[in-house]
């Protein structure tokens, strides 16, 4: 198993995470890692999301490359996960809040 790169907790940037929420695929794909506590196979969190692989692929590329998300490969499979405890210390309460708000 391997960890793909991400940015570590003093990199991780404002404008960045912001971009990264602010497509709907993407937003809902993080509402998805939200809900489950471990890692996610990247096949469940875009179940019922009709969009193209390589779109997919893109979407978790820049989910991780803003620092929301950390992704593990094992073998052919990719799961990913939130960073939620570096994402709470860099902007406490930026993710809680786009959550309640996606919620209500």
């Amino acid at each position: 198993m391997r960890e793909l790169p991400h940015p570590a907790v003093a990199d991780i940037r404002l404008p960045e995470v912001l971009h990264a929420l602010a497509d709907p695929v993407r937003l809902e794909m993080v509402q998805r890692l939200a809900e489950n506590t471990g890692d996610e196979n990247c096949i469940g969190v875009t179940d019922g999301i009709t969009i193209h692989k390589s779109t997919v692929s893109h979407h978790f590329r820049v989910l991780r490359e803003s620092g929301i998300t950390s992704t593990r490969v094992d073998g052919r499979n990719r799961y990913v996960q939130i960073r939620r405890e570096a994402l709470d210390e860099r902007f406490p309460g930026l993710l809680d809040s786009v959550l309640k708000a996606l919620a209500a």
